[in-house]
């Protein structure tokens, strides 16, 4: 037997990933969803096989030729597509004068092709389709016969002893076929099917059961097919073995990100999977930078989550389960504030060992925006988010970056001038601090690059989720000058005098994400903490060391009357 695989869409549900990625090409695990549907159908007998290409034909012809497959595997060009029925007519040169077997190149499936084989040929009609029950695609109904009666029914409206099923994407085929459907033209192999009915031919139905089928037409489907594939890889690589129970997947709150996580749990044992989306783009994407920051961390000692396992192009990774605590909960409940001064003093030993050893060996390719914290990191990332994202869409202050711009140039350069450059974690605030048996850990590290340690400093201690009294804010910046210093050979002013700059930089950079989280995402959560923000803000401009930024301050000083009008 002889198979067509068809492959000729565009894959518009998968938009835009498929503008430059045919979805044949698309990977399960590694594996390119077209090579695996290829091997199996070699496996089990199939002697030839033709695949019709139009979107991004020369992409799947280009990887076809690559392989060295044992039978004769060939690509049929359609100039304009030719639908499905027009697709077998196509091929019918190669097929010959014997049953042949039509498979949807989209779908994942490991239904007994051999049994839907053995059953037409012990039949005489032209047609066997196999079916299966998947309710949102169950249209066609079926008698007591398990002959196809049409392709357009509701389950509702079906009588005794009909049902109603979906098409798999897989059927075989006789040769008679062609005489159905038109030379050179569009034809849908639906419509050549109503018409044999019509003519008094039978199309059989092929009942498929206990199998897994997926479509990997959405990204949502796509990622669920990956999703199959990898868990039970990611529980064998972080616990030694495959679970016996059913995996359960429970949805996590997320925070500014677009990512989602979710614990993955099965007997004893959890993991986190965080899904970054589809990376069609290729590295250095935000996954990438995931990966191989996280797994350098680790390497080097740092306590971030272990990566167990991960894919790519689908943006799923499997990480250690550190439980539910973060620092902002823990500190929110501790009353001691010689306690709050120690947790935060373990905080800073982490974090500045981080800062130190995190930097040997770090490679800049790995990140996902800019290689370093630059000047221009600082005036657009941070000035210009500020003043876009916060003062004008969320305050709708209506005013110029070209005013303030000479500013936010002197707070860049002078930001620069006094870092003390390191490993720089980039968002080490008390929600990406974990507490897992006591321990720290950072999580969310992603956006790391070489910079000021003393941003991340600013980070942890200007966080407007814990809002620390600056009078601890003082004691710790004084601890952490001290840590630092018996770690590497600092002047102590420098470090000190940057964390001032560090400190204005890194809450401009908190306001502009929380002006966009709070109106274009729609994240009212985030609301909460403006006005501790801009308060700092406020503050930390007035300090003796920054005061020379007098028309940001004005601006900010005109932010806070209209947060708080009657103040």
């Amino acid at each position: 037997m002889k198979a067509l695989i068809l492959a000729a869409g565009y894959g518009t549900r998968l938009r835009p990933h498929t503008e430059h990625i045919p979805k044949p090409l698309f990977p399960i695990a590694g594996q390119p969803l077209i090579d695996l549907t290829i091997r199996r159908l070699i496996d089990m007998g199939i002697t030839g096989i033709v695949i019709n290409v139009h979107h991004l034909h020369q992409q799947i012809t280009s990887f076809i030729q690559s392989q060295n497959y044992p039978i004769e595997v060939t690509t049929r060009y359609e100039e304009k597509i030719l639908g499905t029925g027009g697709a077998i007519k196509n091929v019918s040169d190669f097929i010959g004068d014997q049953p042949f077997l039509v498979i949807n190149s989209d779908i994942l499936t490991d239904i007994d092709i051999a049994a839907v084989s053995t059953l037409h040929q012990q039949h005489p009609h032209p047609a066997t389709l196999v079916m299966h029950d998947y309710p949102i695609f169950n249209k066609v109904r079926i008698d007591e016969n398990e002959n196809i009666i049409d392709f357009s029914s509701k389950e509702k409206n079906i009588s005794n002893g009909f049902s109603c099923r979906a098409f798999s994407g897989i059927q075989i085929l006789d040769p008679l076929i062609m005489d159905f459907i038109p030379e050179n033209q569009f034809a849908s192999s639906i419509d050549v099917y109503k018409e044999m009915i019509k003519k008094g031919l039978t199309i059989k139905a092929y009942t498929s059961k206990d199998h897994y089928w997926r479509d990997i037409g959405t990204p949502e489907s796509f990622t669920q097919a990956v999703y199959d594939k990898t868990v039970p890889t990611a529980f064998t690589k972080a616990f030694g073995q495959m679970p016996h129970r059913l995996f359960e997947r429970t949805l996590l709150a997320g925070d500014g990100s677009d990512r989602q996580w979710f614990r993955i749990s099965s007997d004893s044992h959890c993991l986190i999977m965080a899904d970054h989306g589809i990376n069609s783009d290729g590295p250095p994407a935000e996954v990438d930078s995931f990966i191989k920051i996280g797994e350098h961390l680790h390497k080097n000692k740092i306590p971030v989550p272990e990566i167990f396992h991960s894919d790519v192009f689908s943006g799923l990774v499997y990480v250690q389960d550190l439980g539910d605590i973060n620092l902002q909960t823990v500190i929110q409940k501790e009353p001691d504030k010689q306690k709050i001064i120690r947790r935060y003093q373990q905080v800073i030993d982490q974090a500045l060992s981080m800062s130190v050893f995190g930097a040997k060996s770090f490679d800049r390719s790995w990140t996902y925006q800019t290689k370093e914290y630059d000047r221009q990191l600082i005036l657009d990332t941070e000035c210009r988010y500020f003043v876009d994202a916060f003062l004008n869409n969320y305050l709708k202050l209506n005013v110029s970056y070209a005013d303030l711009k000479t500013e936010f140039e002197c707070l860049a350069d002078h930001a620069l001038e006094n870092a003390i450059t390191g490993f720089m974690h980039r968002d080490l605030q008390s929600r990406n601090i974990m507490i897992s048996d006591d321990k720290i850990f950072f999580i969310d590290f992603q956006g790391a690059r070489l910079g000021p340690v003393q941003y991340d400093l600013a980070s942890l201690l200007t966080d407007p989720y814990v809002n620390l009294p600056e009078s601890l804010q003082e004691i710790l910046i004084g601890y952490s000058a001290d840590r630092l210093g018996q770690l590497i050979s600092i002047d102590k002013d420098r470090f000190i005098t940057g964390y001032h700059y560090c400190s204005i930089t890194r809450i401009l950079q908190s306001l502009g994400a929380f002006g966009y989280l709070s109106k274009i995402k729609n994240k009212p959560f985030f609301e909460q903490f403006i006005p501790i923000a801009l308060t700092n803000l406020h503050e930390c401009l007035k300090s003796p060391a920054t005061n020379q930024f007098h028309l940001l301050t004005e601006t900010v000083k005109n932010a806070l009357i209209l947060l708080h009008p009657n103040q």
